[in-house]
């Protein structure tokens, strides 16, 4: 096997103007591509520097189901910052909560897709 990495990770939703802006205003994700393609908009974001993006998939692209992504796993560097981010920007969160792998939160996005936020223990 040559595999280096994952190039996408299909987020199913119902408005992708919506989703954009929780991904870029409340997450901070940067635009990587948007653009009209047979049948619909081929929309992906990423935290800066990221190798593997989001597929923010609208209804007519692929006929995925909104919500129906699950334990998608973002790496920070202050997960209880970020927290009181996604707090302040109305977004429900469980967590955070220590782990033996370091700390970790849930949240999800207005759609209902899963996403975790977790900053390593050092060493682990």
């Amino acid at each position: 096997m040559t595999i280096t990495h994952a190039s996408f990770v299909t987020l199913p939703v119902t408005d992708q103007d919506r989703a954009l802006r929780f991904y870029t205003d409340v997450l901070g994700f940067e635009v990587v591509v948007d653009r009209q393609m047979p049948p619909g908009r081929w929309l992906q974001v990423a935290p800066k520097g990221a190798q593997t993006v989001f597929t923010l998939s609208g209804p007519d692209m692929g006929g995925f189901e909104p919500g129906s992504a699950r334990g998608i796993m973002l790496v920070t560097t202050d997960v209880d910052a970020d927290c009181a981010r996604l707090v302040a920007a109305g977004t429900a969160v469980q967590g955070p909560d220590d782990v033996p792998w370091g700390r970790m939160a849930s949240f999800t996005d207005p759609d209902g897709n899963g996403l975790m936020l977790l900053t390593e223990k050092e060493g682990f």
